[in-house]
């Protein structure tokens, strides 16, 4: 017993709680290297979203092909299209994700405190449930942001509309459809990517705990792993938590992304059932892994890059003695 305490707190020592951040520190330290992160990530994301709105005849094409088709029409712009109302419009989003993030994940664990569950099952559990919620809480935010920025990475394409920026956008889904226009695919969003958030962290946890196993540190270990084990043990999990994500979540975001961005399914607003039709109409089953290359490059990259730059923001932002 004495040991498998040892061995708990040493891996605890990878976590730092809400109430030791400094947080005006963790927000503004935050907004920066997730920015930093996203413009590396983000033409994945252009890719990605191209693929899974493109025409049948182009919805098997190779992402690569679909990337150098982007840099030789449009250039490095083109592969950046919607990046800048990204960037500047996920700023309040992250504050308010960080912030239930840490608070949920704070108050399980102390829910779960006297429960009688290994270490790693606990945090597994309190970081599942706080990953969950704190999806559900920003997604009212960030459905309408998601809405804006993909409808700019896929100007030109067939059947979508034509628009000279954000505020354009903005101006014409209003116009169509009122403010429910910009909340296209929040229930889709909220419904299947909550459990998928909670997947995430799931996985993370368990493959992390995985991970340390295999290095050594099982019920007999007393020694602490050194930093440069715990940040490769955290990138490790985390682009494994991101691949096993991908594969379980692209359907979904195919569907959820043609809903976003596309106008022309036929008479009314453009709906789930709809969307899903013409999908199967088009391509058949294998039509809801459109992207999914780009998409599983840029989930594995970002559990990787998220978590390593995540763990580095809680450790800058610890509070000064």
């Amino acid at each position: 017993m004495e040991v498998e305490t040892e061995t708990a707190h040493a891996l605890a020592d990878t976590d730092i709680n809400w109430d030791r951040l400094d947080k005006t520190r963790f927000h503004i330290i935050g907004a920066m290297l997730f920015t930093i992160q996203s413009a590396l990530l983000h033409p994945t994301a252009v890719v990605k979203t191209r693929m899974q709105v493109a025409d049948p005849g182009l919805s098997q094409v190779r992402g690569i092909v679909v990337f150098r088709h982007i840099l030789k029409h449009d250039g490095l712009p083109g592969i950046f299209r919607g990046f800048g109302t990204s960037a500047i419009g996920s700023v309040p989003g992250r504050v308010l994700a960080l912030t239930s993030l840490e608070v949920s994940k704070d108050m399980m664990l102390r829910y779960t405190e006297g429960l009688k569950f290994p270490e790693a099952t606990r945090v597994g559990i309190a970081n599942g449930v706080a990953g969950m919620l704190s999806n559900i809480v920003s997604s009212v935010y960030y459905v309408p942001l998601d809405v804006i920025c993909q409808r700019l990475m896929v100007q030109g394409l067939p059947r979508t509309t034509a628009c000279s920026g954000p505020f354009d956008v903005i101006r014409k889904v209003v116009k169509i459809e009122g403010l429910r226009g910009l909340y296209r695919g929040f229930g889709l969003t909220a419904v299947t990517q909550s459990p998928a958030s909670a997947l995430w962290w799931g996985a993370y946890a368990s493959a992390q705990h995985l991970i340390w196993r295999s290095l050594g540190y099982t019920e007999e270990t007393r020694k602490k792993p050194s930093h440069a084990e715990m940040v490769t043990v955290q990138a490790t999990a985390g682009m494994v938590a991101g691949a096993c994500s991908s594969v379980i979540t692209t359907p979904i975001d195919t569907v959820k992304t043609r809903l976003q961005v596309m106008d022309n399914y036929g008479v009314g607003r453009p709906s789930v059932m709809k969307t899903t039709k013409a999908l199967l109409h088009e391509d058949g089953w294998m039509g809801f892994y459109r992207g999914f290359g780009p998409r599983f490059l840029n989930m594995s990259l970002y559990g990787t890059t998220m978590i390593v730059t995540y763990e580095l923001i809680k450790r800058l932002s610890i509070k000064q003695a």
